[in-house]
C-alpha cells in the first residue's frame, strides 16, 4: 500500500511537470528553459587523479612512512577497486625534473595514464616507479587536467592530492579553477591535503570551493584511501548529469523561464537575479539555491531567495538551510498558487509576465499558469583585495508538484476564541491540582 502511494505522488509529480511544456501560449513568451534530463546521459564518468610528486613528498610523517609511499598504496587500492564503467587518468607534477632551474620545474607536468578504461597492472606499475623530484607546478597540472578530460554532457571530476602549496604561480592554482569553473566546463576540482600546514589548507579550499568541490586533509593511509575511493565513486553517482547554464536577469519581466530541473548561474557580491517559474493553480512550486563562496568574504552574511509576484509583491521568502560545509550557504521555499485567491487572481491579471498588467487572465478553473518570479540576492563583502568577477557559482534547483496542504488537525481557534480556551484550560487545571492536593493532605494526616 506505501509502494502504491509513493507512485502515485511521482506520476502526480512528473503529470505536474509535464502541463508546463506548452506555456508558451498561456504566459505569451518563450517556452521555459528546460534543464537537460529528457535525453538519458550515457556518457561514462570520467575521473583523473592528480598526484604531486614534489620533493616535499619525502617526508615521513604519515603512520611512519612517507607521503610519497602512501600515496601509491592509495592509487594501487583505488586502481583494484574501480568500478568498470569509470574512466579513469592519472597526471603528475614535480616528478621527472630534479634541477634547480624553476623555469624548467615548473613545466613539470605528465600524464601518465590517459583518461579511459583502465590496465589495471598498467596503471600500479606506472605509479610504483613514481619518486618525489622537484617542483610544485599545481596551477598548471590543473589546467592540463582539464584539457585531459574533455568536455562533454557530464561533468567531469579532478582529484588533486598534494602535501604543498603552487611554488610556480603564474598561473595561481586559485585563479585557475574560477577560470575553468567560468568557461562552464562542468568541472569539479576535489582537494586532499597530505600535510597539516594552514596556507596549503587554504590554498586547497580555494580550488576546491571555486569549482563546487570538497577540500579533506588526510592524516593516515587509511584515510588518504578511503577518501579518493568515496570521490572516485562519487563521480558514478552523483555526477551523472550536470546542471543546465542559465543567465538570470536584473529585473523579472527580463527574466529566463524555467522549466522544473537543476540549473547553475553566476552572481556577483551583493546582487539580485531573477527568474521566472509558471505555476498552476493547485501546484506547488518548490525552489532551492547554493551559493558557493569560492572566494574569501567576510562573515556574518547569508543568501536569500523570494518568491514574488510580477508586480513585485512578495509572496515567501526562504528560510536558510545549514549544508554541512561552510563554504556553501543555501536557502529553500515553498509556495503555493492556491494557497492565496487574491494573489492568483491578481498574477493572472499579469499572464503576459510583463509586469505591467497585461490583459485580464482567464478564471482559475482554465488552470491558467501564474508568472511566479524567483529572486536570489546576496549580501556578500568581498575582502579587501578580492576579485569580485567572474560571479560566485550558484546552483538553483526547480521543481513544481501537485500541491500538498497541511495535514487536518483539531483547529483550536484563534484570537479571543484561543484566549477563551486556554483560561478555561488553566481553570480546570488549577481546580483539578487542588482537589488532588487536598485528598493527598488528607490520607497523609489519617495515616
Amino acid at each position: 500500500m506505501i509502494n502504491k502511494r509513493r507512485w502515485t505522488t511521482v506520476f502526480r509529480g512528473l503529470l505536474a511537470a509535464t502541463v508546463l511544456v506548452g506555456p508558451a501560449v498561456a504566459l505569451g513568451g518563450p517556452a521555459p528553459a528546460r534543464a537537460d534530463e529528457e535525453n538519458p546521459v550515457v556518457e561514462p564518468p570520467r575521473v583523473e587523479l592528480v598526484l604531486d610528486v614534489s620533493g616535499s613528498m619525502r617526508a615521513r610523517d604519515i603512520d611512519g612512512r612517507s607521503r610519497i609511499s602512501v600515496a601509491q598504496q592509495a592509487f594501487n587500492e583505488v586502481v583494484d577497486a574501480l568500478p568498470e564503467e569509470t574512466q579513469l587518468g592519472i597526471r603528475v607534477l614535480g616528478a621527472t625534473y630534479k634541477g634547480k632551474d624553476k623555469q624548467v620545474g615548473c613545466q613539470d607536468t605528465q600524464q601518465i595514464v590517459p583518461v579511459g578504461r583502465v590496465d589495471r597492472v598498467q596503471a600500479k606499475a606506472a605509479v610504483a616507479t613514481l619518486r618525489p623530484a622537484g617542483f610544485t607546478p599545481v596551477g598548471l597540472a590543473l589546467r592540463s587536467a582539464a584539457a585531459d578530460l574533455g568536455t562533454g554532457a557530464t561533468a567531469r571530476r579532478i582529484v588533486l592530492i598534494t602535501d604543498g602549496e603552487d611554488t610556480c604561480a603564474p598561473p595561481d592554482p586559485c585563479e585557475v579553477a574560477r577560470e575553468l569553473a567560468a568557461q562552464g566546463t562542468k568541472l569539479v576540482v576535489d582537494t586532499l591535503g597530505l600535510a597539516p600546514d594552514e596556507k596549503v589548507r587554504r590554498q586547497l579550499l580555494c580550488i576546491a570551493g571555486a569549482t563546487g568541490g570538497t577540500y579533506t586533509a588526510a592524516q593516515s593511509a587509511d584515510e588518504l584511501t578511503g577518501r579518493i575511493k568515496q570521490l572516485v565513486d562519487r563521480a558514478r553517482d552523483t555526477y551523472t548529469a550536470a546542471p543546465t547554464v542559465v543567465g538570470g536577469s536584473a529585473r523579472c519581466p527580463d527574466a529566463p523561464l524555467l522549466a522544473p530541473g537543476v540549473y547553475t548561474d553566476r552572481e556577483q557580491f551583493s546582487e539580485h537575479r531573477w527568474y521566472r517559474v509558471p505555476v498552476r493553480p493547485g501546484q506547488e512550486l518548490r525552489a532551492s539555491v547554493s551559493i558557493a563562496l569560492d572566494r574569501p568574504v567576510n562573515p556574518d552574511h547569508a543568501v536569500l531567495l523570494r518568491a514574488t509576484a510580477p508586480d513585485g509583491r512578495e509572496l515567501v521568502r526562504g528560510v536558510d538551510a545549514g549544508s554541512g560545509r561552510t563554504d556553501v550557504v543555501s536557502a529553500g521555499l515553498r509556495w503555493s498558487a492556491a494557497a492565496d485567491d487574491d494573489v492568483d487572481a491578481d498574477a493572472d491579471s499579469d499572464s503576459d509576465g510583463d509586469g505591467d498588467g497585461g490583459t485580464p487572465g482567464p478564471a482559475a478553473g482554465d488552470a491558467a499558469p501564474t508568472t511566479v518570479c524567483l529572486v536570489v540576492s546576496n549580501a556578500f563583502a568581498p575582502r579587501p583585495g578580492t576579485r569580485a568577477a567572474p560571479g560566485m557559482p550558484i546552483e538553483l534547483t526547480v521543481d513544481v508538484v501537485a500541491s500538498s496542504p497541511d495535514p487536518g488537525g483539531p483547529d483550536l481557534g484563534r484570537g479571543w476564541v484561543l484566549l477563551l480556551l486556554l483560561t478555561l484550560a488553566g481553570l480546570v487545571t488549577g481546580l483539578v491540582a487542588g482537589l488532588l492536593t487536598r485528598w493527598w493532605v488528607a490520607t497523609w494526616r489519617e495515616n
